[in-house]
């Protein structure tokens, strides 16, 4: 069967991935109601086109922190890549390059900040950042992306705690054992479970719980590098953020996978936008599975669309040419829908063009 959406590379990666990684990668936290939210909430925006708007082509370039980019879609940080392909995040990294896409790496990722760097010396890429118990370990991650290249550092603030992921606790989810931890060495480069869930004790081992907003300034106050805040879903949040002087928000839940009956992000994206999108750079990750859901992302304010799963699953089916595919597709899709909804460019894209499907039953 020929693969012409993300959702093919989905079932096609579903057969390929080993059961103890897919369900890492595609499970949601509790009973996943907010994992279906990721994606119902698409499903409940309508687009309103725009006829005879003229024009046989469209500019879907994007500027971020004065770099331009060919799409306003990139790549999200997923952790321990390595278990859906050899290769990687390094084969990921290469495919972002190569479309002219931004990538993100995670710190738990299974190919090395400077790894990363060096296959992908001149392309854009930012680095994902948790806080680690251990400030002088968190700072030399941040002193290695800074050195490496990176141009900005994503914090994870969502994540004191992994949430309530229970496909990997009846796995006893354990990193398979010729994978580490590539950016660490010693104890917090491995991955096992002592009974439960591999990465959740991991995680409760060695993050720091008691992750508070002074840990924000703490970041700002060394690193040149801008800082985004990721995980925010909420205006009062998105302020604090904005009044400490981070350069963007990432509106996510974590793919669904940290609390669940938390808001789809394309849900919590309108209040974020209103309350802090004249003061900082708005992304959005969460959901993103084809086009149209980019375009209404666009819609409601934000900057630039980022995604995860989609590209483990076209890395998963055809290394660094199935995330290429990928990418392909979602921008085949966006440029369709511009052209079909009347939108020349992105800055054409606006809250005029989607409306809740509540809209049409009040008419």
């Amino acid at each position: 069967m020929a693969l012409v959406s993300v959702r093919d590379y989905e079932q096609r990666a579903h057969e390929i991935i080993p059961r103890n990684a897919l369900d890492y990668y595609r499970s949601g936290a509790g009973d996943e109601l907010s994992l279906q939210l990721n994606r119902t909430g698409f499903d409940r925006l309508r687009i309103r086109p725009r006829m005879l708007q003229g024009g046989s082509t469209r500019d879907l370039t994007c500027t971020v922190f004065g770099e331009r980019f060919a799409l306003p879609i990139a790549i999200s940080p997923t952790a321990m890549q390595r278990m859906a392909h050899p290769e990687g995040e390094v084969a990921n990294a290469k495919a972002a390059a190569n479309r002219q896409v931004l990538f993100t790496l995670s710190t738990i990722s299974t190919s090395s900040i400077e790894e990363v760097a060096n296959a992908t010396p001149n392309a854009p890429k930012w680095f994902q950042l948790y806080i680690y118990r251990d400030r002088k370990l968190t700072e030399e991650l941040v002193r290695r992306a800074e050195k490496a290249g990176y141009r900005a550092i994503v914090l994870t603030v969502d994540a004191p705690l992994f949430g309530l992921r229970r496909a990997d606790m009846r796995n006893k989810f354990s990193l398979p054992p010729h994978l580490t931890m590539a950016n660490f060495v010693g104890k917090a480069s491995s991955i096992r479970s002592q009974g439960g869930s591999g990465i959740n004790e991991y995680i409760a081992e060695q993050l720091d719980p008691t992750l508070s907003w002074d840990d924000v300034k703490w970041l700002l106050g060394f690193t040149k590098l801008p800082v985004i805040v990721k995980g925010i879903l909420t205006r009062e949040d998105a302020i604090i953020a904005a009044d400490l002087g981070v350069q963007g928000i990432f509106v996510s839940n974590h793919g669904a996978r940290q609390l669940d009956s938390v808001p789809a992000s394309i849900e919590a994206l309108p209040e974020i936008v209103s309350a802090v999108g004249n003061r900082v750079e708005i992304f959005l990750d969460g959901g993103i599975t084809q086009g149209t859901d980019v375009f209404k992302a666009l819609a409601l304010g934000a900057r630039m669309v980022f995604f995860g799963r989609p590209a483990l699953w076209g890395l998963a089916v055809n290394g660094q040419a199935g995330v290429e595919h990928v990418l392909d597709i979602l921008r085949n899709e966006l440029d369709l829908t511009m052209a079909l909804a009347g939108c020349k460019t992105l800055a054409d894209i606006t809250k005029d063009y989607v409306v809740h499907e509540n809209y049409y039953s009040k008419l």
